[in-house]
């Protein structure tokens, strides 16, 4: 019996599964607006240049 309720126990449920799952697409949003604001947005571009070498 007590392994039943071991087992039972043992992973999340739906509702967790759709409150982690709503979670990260809200995070995944909020860090899509940073990456795409202006400042931010430059300074990704700075660093994958210089990593490239392109850059003059």
């Amino acid at each position: 019996m007590a392994h039943l309720r071991k087992s039972a126990e043992a992973g999340m449920t739906t509702a967790e599964y759709a409150v982690g799952t709503l979670a990260a697409c809200a995070f995944a949003a909020v860090l899509m607006l940073v990456v795409k604001s202006g400042p931010v947005k430059s300074a990704l571009a700075k660093v994958i240049t210089a990593a490239l070498g392109t850059g003059t």
